[in-house]
């Protein structure tokens, strides 16, 4: 009886501009990296890599060979099991020069501040209907996270609202930021659901805080 052969999945398309292909086996992350990258984005990266192909190069210092933009592009290309990979070696005058890139394509992404508003209003234009959101980076679970919810606490004889606490807080903008992605995750994990109260908003911080007290308290 014959064996039968599997044929390997085809590499993604590539469309943006690189100084060469390579395996991705053969790059090195650089030892200075320090972002982290959790499963569950390589899974979306890998995925949005499969449906539209290349887009974006991983660039690799020609000075010391390592990897400076792309860790995440790298592992996706990685899982997806590619033979090659686009890559743009470019010349840095030091390490300083290097470093200061690696740390700036990270942290300049961070300092950008989404209009929730405008972003909602993109997510749900009909362009998307039927179209896995997956591929933009959110799903429908995160469409609306920081709509107001209209749960109101019922109203008792008395008027009183008991067992229910109603708590409003200021944050700064650098804050703010933190708490939305935390508000993000708890409603992603589907872990919030609380019988006694119906709010999604005051189950998602009771979660985050349950998970802080769980680690230091």
């Amino acid at each position: 009886m014959g064996q039968v052969k599997l044929e390997k999945p085809e590499d993604p398309q590539v469309f943006c501009s690189h100084t060469e292909m390579r395996d991705p086996a053969s790059l090195v992350e650089h030892p200075r990296n320090y972002n982290t990258h959790p499963a569950e984005q390589i899974r979306l990266l890998a995925k949005i890599i499969r449906y539209q192909g290349w887009r974006n190069p991983i660039t690799v210092s020609k000075r010391s060979g390592y990897v400076v933009k792309g860790h995440g592009r790298l592992a996706a290309a990685l899982q997806l099991g590619c033979s090659e990979v686009p890559v743009d070696v470019q010349e840095y005058k030091d390490e300083a020069s290097e470093y200061a890139d690696m740390i700036a394509d990270n942290r300049i992404a961070e300092l950008a501040e989404a209009d929730q508003d405008a972003l909602k209003g993109l997510l749900t234009d009909d362009v998307f209907e039927g179209f896995d959101l997956d591929l933009t980076g959110f799903d429908d679970s995160m469409i609306g996270v920081f709509d107001i919810d209209e749960t109101i606490p019922p109203e008792l004889a008395d008027g009183d609202r008991d067992p229910f606490q109603q708590i409003t807080f200021i944050l700064h903008d650098s804050q703010f930021e933190n708490v939305k992605r935390a508000m993000e995750i708890a409603k992603k994990s589907n872990q919030i659901k609380n019988d006694v109260n119906e709010n999604t908003n005051g189950n998602a911080i009771n979660w985050v805080c349950s998970k802080v007290i769980e680690s230091y308290g």
